[in-house]
């Protein structure tokens, strides 16, 4: 089933467009917000259409939480941080910023060693801090104007700042002149709302909607970032400000893994992103921002299906490893340590540090390493990062080890 767009009705007759609209707009199913497109109140139905994919989320919601209750604590932690560093990268990448897994990386390695402070001169330190947020589930206000500016400043301005100082904000809270986006052939498809008072008056009513309890969370967290980028309320940098807000929305409202698969799936459809924002910003469809909200909910529906196929892929061959190494040792302390090493290789960017090793077998510096030395030293693979080092196992040694046990155990049957 398609939602046929009201501009699509544009070019039929006059009578069948008024009445289509008023149909829609006047409809029990209509939610209509104390916002304006152009000059029409905007206005989403939850229609059968809305309501069948918010139910597929909710399902696929269910099935991957469990598979993250199937893991480890520290391996959901580690694969947390890994998307993390793919989320970002990837946000960026869509604005057409350049930054490594190598930086990201660093700038996490940071902030889990040494206070945000120590890391302020590392670059993208803030953005990594705001994002650890998320897997913490820690609370981001946003309540009002303001909320919204201290998030840009703390998280974005001073790489804005860097690629072009010109795009500081110059208004009371955001811009005083005009801004507009342009298409990949430089024709303009949208100027962000001006004077700052109409952006002050938009946000405020956008970030009242957010609030709204009686509305849908999810469907709120998908509007708001259409209404925030709608508003441009930035010279530069409303990209990465809206995916941030929205990957919180989800984080709230979904399994918080999710959030951080988001900007992935959007890059891999972003000419059908970029066409949803193009249709409902069009006069002609008359403030209908349906559009959007499906199109936002079935990128979500997609991420929430290639992270279950990644959690699946994972488990299944975290679990054979698990029962591969019974056949190492009798020792229940380094077959823990196996397992820890086994969690970093197929989980984390880059390893697992001495400090989490310590913790999570509740032993001493002395006694992990008295324990390490016990496995082979090829099959320890050890990366030093910032003066710090991290370890992991060398999965084709352990591969190999368990094939060449499996060969001598058929050939003495």
């Amino acid at each position: 089933m398609k939602y046929n767009n009201l501009k699509s009705l544009y070019y039929e007759s006059n009578d069948i467009y008024a009445e289509e609209y008023l149909k829609r707009f006047n409809s029990e199913d209509t939610v209509k917000l104390n916002f304006y497109i152009g000059e029409h109140q905007a206005f989403y139905m939850e229609n059968a259409m809305v309501m069948k994919i918010a139910y597929k989320i909710a399902k696929i919601d269910k099935e991957v939480s469990s598979l993250c209750n199937e893991l480890p604590g520290i391996a959901i932690d580690q694969y947390s941080k890994k998307c993390l560093i793919d989320e970002i990268v990837i946000t960026n990448k869509i604005e057409g910023v350049h930054s490594s897994r190598k930086e990201i990386g660093e700038a996490l390695n940071i902030l889990e060693v040494q206070s945000k402070h120590e890391g302020k001169h590392q670059r993208f330190v803030g953005l990594v801090n705001k994002y650890l947020k998320l897997i913490k589930q820690e609370q981001i206000c946003l309540d009002n104007c303001q909320n919204i500016r201290d998030i840009y400043d703390e998280v974005f301005l001073e790489e804005i700042l860097h690629e072009d100082p010109k795009n500081k904000p110059d208004g009371k809270i955001f811009r005083k002149e005009a801004v507009t986006v342009h298409s990949e052939t430089d024709r303009i498809i949208h100027t962000g709302l001006t004077p700052e008072s109409k952006i002050i008056e938009a946000m405020t009513r956008a970030l009242e909607f957010l609030q709204d309890e009686s509305v849908d969370e999810l469907f709120r967290v998908c509007i708001f970032h259409y209404l925030i980028e709608y508003i441009h309320p930035f010279y530069d940098g409303n990209g990465r400000l809206g995916r941030f807000i929205l990957s919180y929305g989800i984080s709230k409202t979904l399994t918080p893994l999710i959030s951080l698969r988001i900007s992935e799936t959007i890059k891999e459809n972003i000419s059908t992103y970029y066409k949803a924002f193009k249709l409902c910003n069009d006069q002609r469809n008359l403030g209908d921002i349906t559009p959007f909200l499906l199109m936002q909910l079935e990128m979500i529906y997609k991420a929430m299906k290639e992270l279950k196929k990644s959690l699946n892929e994972k488990i299944t061959i975290w679990e054979k490893y698990e029962l591969a190494i019974r056949h190492l040792t009798d020792s229940d302390e380094i077959l823990r340590l196996y397992s820890l090493l086994i969690q970093a290789a197929l989980f984390s960017e880059q390893g697992i540090s001495m400090i989490e090793l310590q913790n999570n077998m509740k032993q001493s510096k002395y006694m992990v390493k008295k324990l390490m030395r016990q496995i082979p030293d090829d099959m320890i693979i050890v990366k030093t990062k910032n003066r710090y080092k991290f370890y992991s196992i060398n999965l084709e040694r352990l591969n190999k080890i368990i094939l060449d046990d499996s060969i001598e155990a058929i050939q003495k049957n």
